[in-house]
């Protein structure tokens, strides 16, 4: 490949081919069937070649299909375990490897976005990429001041691609929706459309890193590297080492694994307080976990946090809604808890539903808020995808009359992809600790006593 794909036929065509070889997979599995193998060795073989076929697709176009392909892959979790199998390891490539792009290609931009003298900025440069991502790839260097860096090169015509990409996506979007059960691909690729020019500008990714590495810098728990250069479709940032969390998912200890969770879940409640911004690309890809510092109590890992080329800006923090009607839930208060949902717009006028029966269809969702420590799994997140996705089901029901106000959508999005990570990290986390510490709402305001009079009781 001697560069990103960009004409537009080219691009759709490959895409198309998607659905059609779904549909020819499964014609061929039918015909195996009939000639006297089992369902499931026919059915498995299926999967394989579709994840295959995905993975090859989605990763080589990048752009939109392999940013769709990065958000898909923190849900497969949620798969029944016969089927998660061949989409995991496809699906979990996308988080840090790709093909990549010919050095010529990115000494062609360094040198259009920094200067023909672009190599004296650099002690060293490694034309081969240690990361590549959706919209751009990571190459290692060391900086003229001697910092080791990781310089970011976006992908020649990458808004062109993104945009064909999505749109092209968007119109069998309902195909994909087997691979995520309960969940509505549609919406998902739609706010992916919304947000192609924010995520192209480096200015603006910049600005949000910068904000978090200054808030963050004296953090025992969380590390982010600071800005060191910026220019139009290049970034320059310090190198960060440590343990990608893909490898801690796959073969990380229970320490690890558990460290690694809180401090996800840390992340994504403090965030938004500490910044007022919402880091909202919440894949493996984009986290680390680095050893504790010198001095530091043993097994203190920090979490090191990339890319933060998707922001929700949210200045007052998180909304106190998310916090009061989460804790009006777990007390148990359905008509406080509809009210509240009627008066943000997740209930519309026009729809009338029994307080007590959407206290029954949130009560499973938010078990890990309920307990001093809950430990996520594949398993209770299939159990939940099965519930919200059985059309037979009174959760099914319920939830197809609920809306989910602009407002709240990629808040949303992000949530539920956190979720994920912890399910495939099988974290035990204290999630209440950190809903108490960070989530405006969630711990009930006292009221302030009553003076006592002068000579009373």
């Amino acid at each position: 490949m001697s560069d990103l794909p960009r004409k537009a036929v080219t691009r759709t065509a490959k895409l198309a081919a998607l659905p059609l070889g779904f549909a020819g997979r499964a014609t061929w599995g039918l015909g195996k069937r009939i000639g006297g193998r089992s369902a499931e060795l026919v059915a498995r073989e299926v999967q394989q070649r579709t994840a295959d076929q995905l993975f090859k697709t989605l990763g080589e176009l990048k752009g939109g299909a392999m940013k769709l392909g990065q958000a898909l892959s923190v849900f497969e979790s949620a798969l029944p375990e016969e089927v998660a199998g061949p989409y995991r390891a496809a699906l979990t490539k996308l988080q840090e490897a790709a093909p990549p792009l010919p050095a010529h290609t990115v000494h062609g931009v360094l040198a259009e976005r920094i200067g023909e003298d672009w190599r004296e900025y650099f002690l060293e440069f490694e034309d081969k990429p240690s990361a590549a991502a959706s919209i751009g790839q990571v190459h290692r260097g060391v900086w003229h001041d001697g910092r080791e860096v990781a310089v970011k090169v976006q992908y020649p015509g990458a808004g062109e691609a993104l945009l064909s990409d999505l749109t092209q996506l968007s119109r069998f979007a309902r195909l994909l929706g087997p691979l995520i059960p309960g969940m509505d691909i549609k919406p998902l690729i739609k706010e992916m459309r919304d947000r192609v020019s924010e995520e192209l500008d480096y200015e603006l990714e910049a600005q949000a890193q910068r904000v978090h590495a200054t808030e963050f810098a004296d953090d025992p728990d969380v590390v982010i590297p600071g800005v060191v250069h910026q220019s139009d479709q290049v970034l320059v940032t310090e190198w960060m080492d440590g343990i990608p969390l893909a490898d801690i998912i796959a073969d990380g200890t229970a320490e690890q694994r558990d460290r690694a969770g809180q401090l996800l879940a840390r992340f994504l409640f403090s965030g938004p307080a500490r910044t007022g911004l919402l880091h909202a690309d919440p894949h493996p890809g984009n986290f680390r976990l680095l050893p504790e510092e010198e001095g530091a109590s043993a097994g203190a890992w920090r979490l090191g946090v990339l890319d933060f080329g998707t922001v929700d800006r949210l200045p007052g923090g998180l909304p106190a809604t998310i916090g009061e009607s989460l804790r009006m839930t777990l007390e148990g208060n359905a008509a406080a808890v509809y009210g509240l949902l009627r008066e943000e717009g997740f209930v519309k006028e026009s729809i009338e539903l029994e307080p007590d029966e959407v206290l029954d269809y949130l009560l499973p969702i938010i078990e890990p808020a309920q307990v001093e420590e809950f430990t996520f799994s594949r398993g209770w997140l299939r159990d939940q995808a099965a519930r919200i996705a059985d059309p037979r089901s009174p959760a099914h029901q319920l939830g197809r009359q609920l809306n989910l106000p602009p407002s709240y959508l990629l808040i949303h999005r992000v949530t539920l992809s956190t979720i994920g990570v912890l399910c495939q990290l099988g974290a035990a986390v204290r999630l209440r600790d950190e809903l108490e510490a960070w989530l405006p709402g969630f711990v009930a305001e006292t009221e302030e006593p009553e003076p006592v009079a002068e000579g009373g009781a």
